[in-house]
Formats: structure tokens, sequence, C-alpha cells
């Protein structure tokens, strides 16, 4: 039925996504969401009317709109009855299945750590500033309270530059027992970064786009050893490559994640 972005009634972080489809047996409809933070989840009661429809999100809330040509429009409802706002959204044109990642060709590459924190800042103002660049090596402070818990790292962190579209990205990545982060391309798709050695393949472990693509196999490290991830977006598709092992190959990229800038596709953006 059709691939939407959403822009959501929020001041910032208002990405969002609908993928709408049919049971191929009862044709049942089905809405596959994105509302700014977590991960796509499957709607409650879709209703699909001629160009309205309406679906009850888990959270709490209804949503009821019209879609014009190629244009969204619908209101939250509240649980009290009372509108959430307005959402606004836009179809997506259909993914291209011809397209390999193989066939991308790449100038000059770029080091993004360079000049050290000089091509980066503060995505935001909320949080403590943590990161620091020394011998080479970009951290993020992670604090320890009275009680021994660990603490958010505060603050994102965000490229300079905001040009990147198709690109190549490689990085190697440490990370401590139980932590929990992400590498954002184009500020809209995250690449988990997690302590997931061990567990089951998920599509929120280690390197995985992000609620969207479940890794073929695990090929994760144990917490405390350098991890290399190289990540290929090309013409909306993504190809994941965890310490030399193929765990995503040439998968469509089907929407935003959770955390995204915003939900426009077809823009440049940073690497947050």
């Amino acid at each position: 039925v059709g691939n939407w972005g959403l822009k959501l009634p929020y001041g910032s972080m208002y990405a969002g996504s609908i993928i709408v489809e049919r049971d191929a047996k009862d044709k049942t409809p089905k809405a596959l969401v994105l509302w700014r933070w977590a991960s796509p989840t499957q709607m409650k009661n879709v209703v699909l009317d001629g160009n309205k429809f309406s679906f009850d999100h888990p959270w709490g809330f209804k949503v009821k709109g019209e879609v014009s040509g190629k244009d969204l429009k619908a209101e939250i409802i509240n649980k009290d009855g009372k509108s959430g706002g307005i959402v606004t959204g836009w179809r997506n044109p259909p993914i291209c299945s011809k397209v390999s990642t193989k066939d991308a060709k790449f100038g000059e590459p770029i080091d993004l750590l360079k000049d050290g924190l000089d091509g980066w800042k503060p995505m935001n103002s909320e949080g403590r500033f943590a990161w620091k660049f020394k011998d080479g090596i970009l951290s993020n402070e992670l604090g320890v309270d009275a009680n021994g818990k660990r603490r958010h790292g505060g603050a994102n962190l965000v490229t300079k530059r905001a040009d990147f579209f198709d690109f190549n990205l490689e990085y190697d990545v440490r990370v401590p027992a139980g932590s929990n982060s992400g590498v954002y391309l184009r500020g809209r798709y995250e690449c988990q970064v997690a302590d997931t050695y061990g567990k089951p393949v998920n599509c929120h472990n280690m390197a995985a786009y992000y609620g969207r693509v479940t890794p073929k196999v695990a090929a994760e490290k144990p917490a405390g050893e350098w991890q290399h991830v190289s990540i290929t977006l090309y013409k909306r598709h993504i190809t994941i490559v965890l310490n030399g092992v193929t765990i995503i190959d040439n998968e469509p990229v089907t929407g935003v994640t959770g955390g995204a800038m915003d939900a426009d596709e077809f823009k440049a953006g940073p690497i947050y």
C-alpha cells in the first residue's frame, strides 16, 4: 500500500515512518510504524477505508488520517480524547530490487578523526559532554554513580560535515560489558553498537541495521575487545561486515530508525 516518511509533532527527534501492506492471504491491512524512538512496531486495529486510515499505537494513542496523492496528514488522539498534534507525511518511491552495494564506486577516503574532535560537535545541549580524543582514540566517558551503577555518557556527537549520502564507513569499536550505543548513517539509520556477544542473532545486536534487519549470523567479539565494522550504504541498500563476516548483505533500507534526526531519506546528512 505504501512506504511513508513522517514528521511527528515534537520539538526534536521528530522522525517517523509507516509501511502499510495487506496480508497475502486474507488481505487484512497491517501497519509497521517507527514512532520517534525504539523499533518499528506492528500497530493494532488497522483500518483502511478509501483514502482514510486509522490505527491504535501500543503506547496508548490512536492515529487517524488520510492520504492525498503523495501526501499524508493525520491527527494523534490521546487516551483522554484530546488531540496530540498533527502528523504530516510523504510517500517514498519504491526501492529498486536490481541495486547491489557491490556496484558502488568510491572517491578518495576521508579520515573523520584526522583532526580529532575539531571535525565534530555536540548534537544537542542536553547532558554532560564527555567525549575525548587521545592517542588516536575517540572515547565517551561512562561515569559511575555512588551505587556503582553506570550513568549515561551524556550528549551525542555529530560530524560538522553533513554532506554524506552514499558511502562506505569503516570504524573500530570497543565496548564495555552491558553497554549500548550506536552509529547513525546520514543521521537517520542506526548501526547498533552494543555488547551482544553470545546472544542469539537479533535485529538489535552489534552492527545490525537497528530494528529493521536481523544479521544472518552472529560475528561479535566479547566486550573489551576491538571489533571492526564496515558499512556500505548505496542507493537505498545496505551491506554490513562485522569482524570480516558479512552479517547483512545488500538489504533494502526500508526506513529510518529510532533516534533519527528526521525522516527525509533523500537528503545528505552527518554521521552521529
